[in-house]
């Protein structure tokens, strides 16, 4: 099977009875409770021009990791010190295949696409003054230029965690701390947004400068277990956020001062953030904990962006005591100048989310430690409802109100501001035979874009985009090819590493041509009969608590349901 046998699949008259023959057959149950006022299935539809995405990374999916003079990038360094670890020298090739890659998109009716430049592939070295590489400019126009060629708006993120080597080992990378220049990354940044703004913004109207600076900071120079592995659990994420935000804010002020008048673009950061839930929501503690958990996430990076150039106050009243406790002299948060947040202050045309999980949260008391660290700083203990599913990673379950929640808490926070989804997936484990019938993935797309309706229809959010991670499997850092986001299977064995379309991939390209669940559609009919076998319950039923998303459970139903994928896709 092709990835162009999707071309007739799922059409209107066929799939609602093969799917449905298919789900019945393989449903067991691992969704959490369902509440029957928050969790009802919501009709309707989005705005005409709402965004319908999906996005990759250049280190994930691109290959070619040494092609042309590109130069290594700290993701490199790193998979190449371990013979047993999984790399990204080929990934998905689709530095080479680029042009299959955008026919899916568009077999999918998507009409915009998130990916990322590798800055080593355009600037070797990081340094623009150290030679540009062309082969890696001509790479990306030639990927916009087909984009724009099938109707699909390109989504630029100038940074997705693949850091010039060089940059690391000549500056400290985001800690910036080889050099008595204290602004030497930033106008490096500066340097290289600059050049993609003059290469590609012609045709380029949104740019996010950082993706996720949270996992930046911390797994990169906090924890250390993402490179460059720089490990300072007390401080190390702290020098690296305060660095990244003024990063991001001189790529921004570049653009609004330089390019924005001739080219009509947006620029924003893409944030993640868990939201915390509180465990015992009467307990003002609690409420109060699960509000700092937030702050201390999203609130991190957003407050400075959003509202007024600095941290959020709990953050520096916490650190500060924190500190005070240590018996140190000063906070080991960074202090912003007055100018510094002048500088930062509202450098961002719209908000750029990235949702995965929620947590459970409740007060810890003051935590004092010998070995401070950012989660200690929180004061607070962090867990999981038991009904709630897990999925291959250890951290992420699915809680689909959590992104609802998350969002009015964005609009109250910071301005009420237009919202783009810029990321929101589940993962498999990769296995074999392969999960083609991921249903797992199906109903968590069905549940949190329903919930995002409810956050645009009924709290007024103003949400702009809903973004698939990913459009196809791709090397997912740590774990490798363990795991599995794709809407489109890869075969990482294949040397040509064919794509095969998921059922996912058909549940998300009827989603985009309804613009949600309209009233009465074929869709929405199938939609209604899956909610339940989503949430692991019937409508009889639907006062219990107990749910459920679909799994394959055993060699009898994974013959059924390969056997029901066929079935789809005959038209």
């Amino acid at each position: 099977m092709s990835a162009t046998a999707s071309d007739s699949i799922m059409e209107t008259g066929t799939f609602v009875n093969c799917f449905l023959l298919v789900i019945s057959l393989v449903i067991i149950p691992v969704n959490g409770g369902y509440d029957k006022e928050r969790d009802a299935l919501l009709k309707g539809t989005f705005p005409q021009d709402f965004i319908w995405s999906s996005a990759t990374a250049a280190y994930q999916i691109e290959g070619a990791w040494n092609v042309s003079d590109k130069g290594p990038s700290v993701w490199d360094t790193l998979a190449h010190q371990d013979n047993n670890r999984d790399t990204g020298d080929v990934a998905c090739d689709s530095y080479h295949k680029y042009p299959a890659d955008i026919q899916l998109m568009k077999q999918m009716g998507l009409k915009y696409y998130r990916f990322s430049i590798s800055w080593p592939r355009i600037f070797p070295t990081g340094e623009q003054q150290d030679g540009v590489n062309q082969d890696g400019v001509d790479y990306y126009n030639n990927l916009i230029n087909e984009l724009k060629a099938n109707d699909i708006e390109p989504m630029v993120t100038l940074f997705h965690w693949d850091l010039p080597q060089a940059l690391q080992d000549r500056y400290g990378g985001f800690l910036n701390n080889h050099t008595t220049n204290t602004t030497v990354i930033h106008d490096l940044f500066g340097d290289y947004a600059r050049f993609c703004y003059q290469n590609f913004g012609d045709r380029v109207k949104y740019w996010i400068t950082f993706n996720d600076p949270w996992i930046i900071a911390l797994e990169g120079y906090g924890i250390g277990n993402f490179p460059p592995k720089h490990r300072d659990p007390a401080e190390g994420q702290y020098k690296a956020a305060h660095n990244i935000i003024l990063s991001h804010a001189k790529a921004y002020h570049i653009y609004d001062d330089e390019f924005r008048a001739a080219q009509g673009g947006q620029v924003s950061i893409a944030l993640s953030c868990d939201w915390g839930d509180p465990k015992y929501p009467d307990d003002p503690d609690t409420v109060e904990a699960a509000e700092r958990y937030v702050q201390f996430f999203v609130g991190w990076f957003a407050h400075a962006i959003y509202k007024n150039g600095d941290y959020p106050d709990v953050m520096k009243a916490t650190m500060a005591r924190k500190g005070r406790e240590e018996g140190r002299n000063s906070s080991r948060l960074p202090e912003f100048t007055p100018e510094q947040k002048a500088y930062i202050n509202r450098t961002s045309d719209f908000f750029a989310l990235n949702y995965y999980t929620t947590v459970e949260v409740a007060d810890s008391g003051h935590i004092v430690t010998e070995n401070p660290n950012y989660f200690s700083d929180m004061d607070v203990e962090k867990g999981h409802a038991a009904d709630w599913p897990q999925t291959p990673f250890t951290w992420l379950y699915t809680v689909p109100w959590g992104i609802r929640k998350l969002l009015g808490f964005i609009r109250d926070e910071y301005g009420d501001p237009d919202v783009y989804i810029t990321e929101n997936g589940r993962p498999d484990h990769d296995r074999d035979p392969a999960i083609l019938m991921d249903m797992d993935r199906i109903c968590s797309y069905m549940m949190h874009t329903n919930e995002v309706m409810k956050a645009y229809s009924l709290d007024n959010v103003k949400v702009k985009a809903f973004t698939a991670w990913s459009l196809m499997d791709g090397y997912e850092w740590l774990p490798g090819y363990t795991v599995r986001f794709g809407l489109y299977y890869v075969d990482f064995n294949d040397p040509d590493r064919t794509r095969y379309p998921k059922a996912s991939s058909v549940f998300y390209k009827q989603l985009v041509r309804n613009n949600g669940y309209p009233e009465g559609s074929d869709f929405t009919k199938y939609v209604e009969n899956m909610w339940y076998f989503c949430h692991n319950t019937t409508e009889a039923e639907v006062n219990g608590y107990t749910g459920g998303a679909s799994q394959i459970s055993s060699p009898f139903s994974l013959f059924l349901a390969i056997l029901g994928v066929v079935c789809c896709f005959i038209d």
